[in-house]
């Protein structure tokens, strides 16, 4: 599932010699005159300006407190899209701790005005990129290109915005990323079940079922690839791993639509590295939702973390619910 870039806007993390180097790389795309678009579609703005505030409505019965992201259209302001960044050390996976470098690059036009075409390489270290107009921030707009995409994924997206605000949900990055994405796929399905629209509760149900199993794929990939990098030269582990990812059918297909325009050697510790940050407790998150009183319940609870969660808090946390619920269940 193509979710847009989600999270927060990057913040207070010193980005040295090698971030500047990319950021002058990409100068010159961030260079683009800001203009309003013409808009052919103003009714699937109003539509989607509509559904944004049902769906923040509903999320305030989940405990999610809204947040400003994407509650205005490209009807009321221009687009602000962002290009983001993650880098990380050659033949290393940021598994145990956060991935080595993240940034972002603000751009006052869609992303269709500023296309990027080419990620350079960068020695010693691999590279993954991404442009959206999704965040979270009071400056993230709802684009005609968002009010085209299906139900399902406008939901999941401003339910997992709204997550990230920090009155929800301030954690360092990798840990917010890994709660805040399991949980927006439940309060989506859950906003279909409770307006009983059965053929989007069907779809929002499947597709986090399929992300399920995305999530036990890549911990599987990951800890292979692990292995490998320790025991392999550089470029043979690289190629070694890609082909590991072609026998995990749910993950390959995410892996290969979203790295395309990427090379595939040049993105692989830093995608693998994102990838993680976002799925590494989705299917622990959601085994928990099947347990839990009910999904406010859990929101609740997860907000216990500490602002510091570390991977081994975390676990900790989620396995002290495990027994709590499965004890209420008995």
């Amino acid at each position: 599932m193509n979710l847009a870039c989600r999270g927060r806007l990057l913040r207070r993390r010193p980005w040295g010699r090698l971030a500047f180097g990319l950021l002058l790389i990409f100068s010159v795309t961030s260079c683009v005159m800001a203009r309003r678009a013409d808009f052919e579609a103003p009714e699937q703005l109003r539509e989607t300006a509509q559904l944004v505030a049902a769906v923040k409505e509903f999320g305030r019965t989940l405990g999610i407190e809204s947040t400003e992201a994407l509650s205005q259209t490209a009807y009321n302001g221009p687009a602000l899209s962002m290009l983001w960044l993650w880098l990380q050390r050659s033949g290393t996976l940021a598994v145990r701790g956060p991935i080595d470098v993240r940034m972002a690059v603000g751009f006052s036009s869609a992303t269709e005005q500023a296309k990027i075409e080419q990620v350079y390489r960068v020695d010693g270290y691999s590279v993954y990129y991404r442009q959206g107009e999704e965040f979270a921030d009071e400056r993230s707009v709802a684009t005609v290109g968002f009010a085209a995409e299906g139900s399902v994924r406008r939901v999941e997206v401003i339910l997992h915005e709204d997550l990230h605000g920090d009155n929800n949900f301030d954690l360092p990055w990798e840990i917010e990323e890994a709660i805040v994405t399991p949980l927006g796929a439940l309060a989506a399905a859950e906003f279909f079940r409770h307006n009983a629209e059965e053929e989007n509760f069907k779809r929002a149900r499947a597709a986090l079922e399929e992300e399920r199993k995305l999530s036990r794929e890549l911990d599987d990939v990951i800890k292979e690839a692990e292995r490998i990098f320790k025991t392999h030269a550089l470029e043979e582990a690289k190629q070694k791993i890609l082909a590991l990812i072609s026998s995990y059918p749910t993950y390959s297909r995410q892996f290969q639509r979203q790295i395309a325009g990427h090379h595939p050697a040049t993105a692989l510790e830093a995608k693998l590295s994102h990838d993680f940050a976002y799925f590494r407790y989705f299917d622990a998150i959601a085994a928990l939702s099947q347990v839990a009183p009910d999904l406010k319940t859990l929101i609740h609870d997860l907000k216990k973390l500490p602002h510091d969660a570390t991977a081994e808090t975390t676990e900790h946390q989620l396995q002290a619910l495990k027994l709590k619920y499965s004890a209420n269940v008995k």
